[in-house]
């Protein structure tokens, strides 16, 4: 009985071979070769197709189902190991190899369809988790240089400031306003530490002409180690302690 089959449903040999295996539901491993020849046949009769490619293809694989066929028919031959070979071990190989490959495209094709439909939502962080920056490790940003050493220091050099008052002039009642601005103050700390990269913090407290701008150039130090734009370090206890430029 003719089979009503289409072209273009299969796409070669293998597929339109594994279709009539499926469609009889016989064990691959073990195919009826007489029938499934047959329905195959029927099939290449019922082809309407110019395309050689195509149709040799097809007959190729027609005429190794006839041979396949014949050698079914004749004793079976023993190997090497004294087993008998089975004609169709071959074509059922390359049947489970096709057929492996077939479904492995299905379903890599799902999940390309389904990759399609994938939808990213945008970024909703709260405000507070965007701006959150770690906790500076200040030991690790001191280094040997601990906050009790730079309060000697400072201290050291505000003796050192108190010992500029002339004795005469410092007792006329003139009152002056002594104002810093702590931008301008860390702008120059900033400048200064471009441009000296490395230099002892005694010498930048020693160039300020005030007490109120030895105390903020101290607080912007301070805030500038926070940062992490500059290193400090003293070598020994009563060494200067040095300040280096972090910033590239």
């Amino acid at each position: 009985m003719a089979i009503s089959v289409k072209l273009q449903a299969f796409e070669g040999p293998l597929d339109l071979l594994l279709h009539l295996i499926e469609k009889n539901k016989v064990d691959i491993y073990d195919i009826p070769i007489v029938e499934i020849t047959a329905q195959y046949l029927e099939y290449i009769k019922a082809m309407e197709t110019e395309d050689m490619n195509v149709m040799s293809e097809f007959l190729v694989m027609a005429a190794t189902l006839l041979d396949i066929k014949c050698k079914m028919l004749l004793p079976k031959e023993i190997n090497e190991e004294g087993e008998e070979e089975d004609p169709r071990a071959e074509l059922v190989q390359k049947l489970l190899e096709y057929k492996m490959y077939k479904y492995m495209s299905y379903e890599l094709k799902d999940r390309q369809v389904d990759a399609a439909r994938t939808l990213f939502k945008d970024r909703t962080l709260p405000k507070e988790i965007e701006d959150y920056k770690p906790p500076v490790d200040m030991e690790t940003l001191l280094g040997d240089a601990d906050l009790t050493k730079l309060n000697q220091l400072f201290k050291m050099v505000m003796r050192r400031q108190e010992d500029k008052i002339d004795p005469v002039r410092s007792t006329f009642g003139k009152i002056e306003k002594d104002e810093v601005d702590m931008d301008i103050k860390t702008l120059y700390v900033e400048e200064y530490v471009q441009t000296h990269k490395n230099f002892s913090f005694r010498e930048l407290l020693e160039k300020q002409r005030s007490k109120m701008e030895i105390i903020v150039t101290f607080l912007v130090v301070l805030e500038l180690m926070k940062l992490g734009k500059i290193f400090i370090a003293q070598e020994d206890t009563f060494e200067d302690i040095m300040i280096t430029s972090n910033v590239m």
